[in-house]
């Protein structure tokens, strides 16, 4: 034995991810799974707790199967242990068929290309950096930054577009499956709240590792949560939205387990494999081609130090479609949600935005308010060195249109907006500055939405 890894020689025909099961001798038994095999022995990782285990007096069972979870729509407003075993109190879940929790691997001709917007009811989201279903598109966080809070909003708010408002919408066929990974128990319960005050506890399947539960049962929690985000979608034809918080939790079990295994490390003591392991959960979002539903990503991490160079977010944003970043300065400054647009990207916005799915003019307007923005920052450095009198009135207008947008478009406060509000906000921030500087919309779209008044608007600095 070594830590939570018992070494079993002897074993013949046994296979990666084999469950097992180990038997004490007081006649209590913990579970286990098969890691790794030579044809010496075979590696059990232990994913429960580790102690009275000893070397003599215990069995070890083998399974014949790797993991599975038991699946029918009786899951939904379910509540599970990171292993997939019940914890609210209710008899297991009666299967109309199991899955291996390793998830089926999705063909790449088969994959569709996500088209349909997700309106989250965040301005900074639906307006610059729009999620679509289908995508994987995690929330880079740092300690002390609101993104349960936002993600909490996204879920209560989240749509389908032309103004649609909440999961509960009519004949949507919407659920959440939300994983918790090493997180707090005061952390956990605000989500539970959160899920039966948006009304959508009934459609909810909840796995819960917190921080006191088996550091093991973390690299299971993901794998468990996606088997049944993926029988709802593709079976029932759901369109699922995953949370998983948070990410760098599950990571540092991955490093934590490799430790005990005396793998060589990988930068900053991870594993060599964690990029391929990621990969293995953000992956298994996406559309179907001849599914109904679809399986939507929004991981949750926290940098270190708030580092996004660090290797859990900079792995996480190779394998996903964007990121979300959240700003310190931002909610320092008190703005709600702190999101900076600058470094954010969704790289599928194009796919779920236009003529018939938001509106004509969304990608213009986005560019336009992304360039004045990023002018307006640059700026605002430029006054550190040279003073406000170092700046021409051009140049102050840039500089107070950041701020305006900052407090106006990005600070919205809990309270969500529709696609068409989100749209009108940033046009009338665009009113603010002069019509011959917007060059990245087109001129039938400013001559339509720009407004006679605009010019003027723009020279007295409203």
């Amino acid at each position: 034995m070594a830590g939570p890894l018992v070494f079993v020689e002897g074993v013949r025909r046994v296979t990666m991810g084999e469950m097992v099961e180990v038997l004490l001798s007081d006649g209590s038994s913990r579970r286990g799974q098969v890691i790794e095999f030579t044809d010496r022995y075979a590696l059990v990782q232990i994913l429960e707790q580790s102690t009275g285990i000893d070397v003599l007096s215990t069995r070890i069972r083998f399974s014949g199967a790797p993991a599975r979870m038991p699946l029918s729509p009786d899951i939904l407003g379910r509540r599970f242990d990171g292993a997939g075993n019940p914890i609210d109190g209710l008899p297991p879940v009666l299967p109309e068929t199991w899955r291996d929790i390793g998830g089926t691997p999705i063909n790449p001709v088969a994959r569709e290309k996500p088209s349909r917007p997700i309106v989250t009811g965040i301005s900074a989201i639906d307006g610059l950096n729009t999620l679509v279903r289908g995508q994987k598109l995690p929330i880079f966080s740092a300690a002390g930054l609101p993104a349960r809070e936002i993600a909490a909003q996204i879920l209560r708010q989240a749509g389908t577009g032309e103004g649609e408002r909440g999961p509960s919408s009519p004949g949507e066929k919407f659920a959440v499956v939300f994983a918790a990974m090493g997180i707090t128990f005061r952390q956990a319960s605000y989500f539970l709240h959160e899920f039966e005050h948006s009304g959508a506890a009934g459609r909810t399947v909840v796995f819960q590792n917190l921080a006191d539960d088996a550091t093991i049962e973390r690299l299971l929690t993901p794998r468990f949560a996606l088997t049944a985000a993926e029988y709802l979608a593709f079976d029932r034809g759901f369109d699922v939205l995953v949370i998983l918080t948070d990410m760098t939790n599950y990571c540092d079990a991955l490093r934590e387990i490799a430790t005990a295994r005396e793998e060589i490390p990988g930068r900053r003591s991870y594993p060599g494999y964690m990029y391929t392991d990621l990969a293995s959960i953000y992956e298994r979002a996406g559309c179907i081609r001849g599914k109904i539903g679809s399986v939507t990503q929004l991981p949750i991490l926290t940098m270190p130090d708030d580092d996004i160079t660090h290797p859990v977010p900079d792995l996480t944003g190779y394998i996903t479609e964007g990121q979300i970043v959240l700003s310190r300065d931002l909610h320092r400054n008190g703005i709600y949600p702190p999101i900076d647009v600058l470094p954010s990207l969704s790289r599928l916005m194009n796919l779920g935005i236009g003529p018939g799915k938001t509106r004509e003019d969304h990608r213009g307007l986005a560019d336009q308010l992304y360039a004045f923005y990023a002018q307006g920052r640059e700026l605002r450095r430029l006054e550190a060195i040279v003073g406000e009198e170092g700046l021409s009135e051009s140049d102050r207008r840039f500089r107070r249109f950041a701020d305006a947008f900052e407090r106006e478009f990005i600070g919205q406060g809990k309270r969500g907006r529709t696609i068409e509000e989100t749209l009108e906000e940033g046009w009338r921030l665009l009113r603010r500055l002069p019509k011959d500087q917007l060059t990245r919309i087109r001129a039938d779209h400013v001559g339509k939405r720009y407004g006679t008044a605009a010019v003027e608007a723009g020279r007295t600095g409203e």
